[in-house]
């Protein structure tokens, strides 16, 4: 007789907000579990214009995510989940009025929403089947691009080298003059160099809803990585591309048409600093780690 757990993940990041159910499947001794994706709803508030400008969650988005928080509540309940936690990353980190937000929901929702730093995002993340992908004789640079942070991890032998969360994301680099970015960009290039610099086979790993997206429309079959050559040329027919083109003709999202050029460049330049010639894109996100640490009990 198999045993079925409803678990849940909300995901607050800085470009939209996600609902994460799935069934965690064991066998009867309650071993070698199973994950299954039961229900996933995103939807695109993005905090992180408001965080990253004007130093604040507006009014109005305060009262869309209350609105969402309810939602996805009544949508928990439905589904039958026995646990579930809630994370917000960058954008309600920086917001002044972050934490007042938080306490406003829990008192109107009862849901409680842990605001973390770029380590525990990391960590989380972590927590989902990146193992699998990693082989012990190999080098990796993990990048995981948010809309206001971006977490670089370098693996070798297996183990973690370094990690480091940068101020610098897709909704962020929307708003940033050139001089802001570049200097972002220099300390960047220079932590990516020297902490790749004495790794050969190096190869990247990407996570974030750009990179699965830029998967996707590639059409390579799940575990075959894309190659820098690959990842040039998206980046010039992306960027001859406008933003209607994007929605119109790749069926993206409008909150994902803009982005998805400043997150295929955080990519690229990782790929040509590191000196990594592919990217694995294992799907995975915050809102997985969340659920596998819900069941391993460590969050």
């Amino acid at each position: 007789m198999l045993n079925i757990e409803k678990l849940a993940g909300i995901d607050i990041g800085s470009n939209a907000i996600r609902l994460l159910v799935c069934n965690v499947i064991t066998d009867k001794k309650g071993k070698n579990p199973s994950f299954k994706k039961s229900a996933l709803v995103r939807v695109p508030i993005r905090l992180g214009a408001d965080s990253f400008i004007k130093g604040k969650i507006s009014e109005e988005n305060k009262e869309r995510m209350l609105k969402a928080m309810e939602a996805f509540k009544l949508l928990m309940e439905v589904h039958g989940v026995k646990k579930y936690y809630a994370c917000a990353t960058s954008a309600m980190r920086e917001a002044s009025n972050g934490q007042e937000v938080a306490e406003e929901i829990l008192e109107k929702t009862s849901i409680k929403i842990n605001i973390i730093d770029g380590k525990k995002e990391a960590a989380i993340i972590f927590s989902t089947d990146i193992s699998d992908i990693i082989e012990k004789d190999k080098s990796y640079l993990y990048v995981d691009v948010g809309g206001g942070s971006t977490e670089f991890t370098v693996f070798s032998e297996g183990k973690i080298i370094n990690s480091k969360s940068f101020k610098l994301g897709t909704v962020r680099l929307l708003n940033y003059n050139k001089k802001e970015a570049k200097v972002i960009w220099n300390d960047i290039e220079s932590w990516v160099k020297e902490n790749t610099a004495n790794l050969k086979r190096l190869s990247l790993i990407g996570s974030g809803g750009n990179i699965n997206k830029i998967y996707k429309l590639s059409g390579k079959p799940i575990g075959k990585p894309l190659s820098l050559i690959y990842m040039k040329a998206h980046y010039q027919f992306l960027k001859q591309m406008t933003y209607e083109e994007r929605i119109s003709e790749l069926s993206l999202n409008p909150d994902r048409a803009d982005v998805i050029v400043p997150a295929t460049s955080i990519y690229l330049n990782a790929m040509k600093w590191s000196g990594g010639k592919k990217i694995f894109v294992p799907k995975i996100g915050l809102a997985d780690g969340i659920v596998k640490s819900l069941y391993n009990n460590k969050i």
